[in-house]
């Protein structure tokens, strides 16, 4: 297929986070007398993909409101820490070199429904940056995924982008924002359908020109 530019999800896309994620904000809520659980990282990878409200709403439904927006805030201040401090390579096999290696022929963008920081702590950490054209978050726009998509799209003149995510609320969001949507499919989720399917990241090197 031929495509003007590739919008990239983070989490379950170009990396996994969660086993860092979990630490962290298990770390915020030992703290706290009335959270009776502990998330493991498998629990996080069925609720990363949503903007953090909805995600708070989620698993601290018990808790006032603005009691539970703080705590996930302070959660995600905990997760840059440990995420900025971690030495570990997270990164999808072969993510680093075809990224590099695409940006040559095709534009890369990112859109995530993450917190503001977190795509610019992404691209510090894997010294991808200079791989990414633009990108975009639901933290810095208050917008879900599939407005952001098109914003992205419509801003850099996109006239035949490709989303590729790998749950189904990334395949909803492409649909929304009228793009066709790549399934990788060695993430955290299956979708309904999709216009393209890779198993591995290196695939789009040659499901795209």
């Amino acid at each position: 297929m031929k495509t003007d530019g590739i919008i990239l999800d983070i989490d379950g896309t170009l990396w996994n986070s969660t086993p860092i994620v979990a630490e962290a904000w298990n770390e915020i809520i030992e703290k706290r007398d009335d959270i009776p659980f502990r998330f493991t990282a498998k629990q996080l990878t069925q609720l990363f993909g949503r903007p953090l409200p909805v995600i708070a709403d989620m698993v601290f439904p018990f808790l006032e409101e603005k009691d539970r927006y703080d705590l996930i805030n302070e959660c995600c201040e905990r997760e840059h820490e440990l995420l900025r401090a971690s030495t570990q390579n997270i990164l999808y096999p072969g993510v680093a070199e075809t990224m590099k290696a695409l940006c040559k022929k095709i534009p890369l963008f990112i859109v995530s429904n993450c917190q503001s920081g977190y795509i610019e702590l992404f691209l510090e950490k894997t010294g991808l940056a200079d791989c990414i054209t633009d990108s975009e978050c639901a933290g810095r726009t208050g917008l879900p995924k599939g407005p952001n998509i098109r914003l992205v799209a419509d801003r850099n003149h996109l006239q035949n982008p490709v989303y590729v995510g790998d749950i189904d609320g990334d395949r909803q969001a492409s649909e929304e924002a009228g793009v066709k949507f790549c399934h990788a499919s060695y993430g955290f989720g299956k979708v309904e359908r999709k216009d393209y399917v890779m198993k591995e990241f290196s695939d789009l090197m040659t499901l795209f020109e």
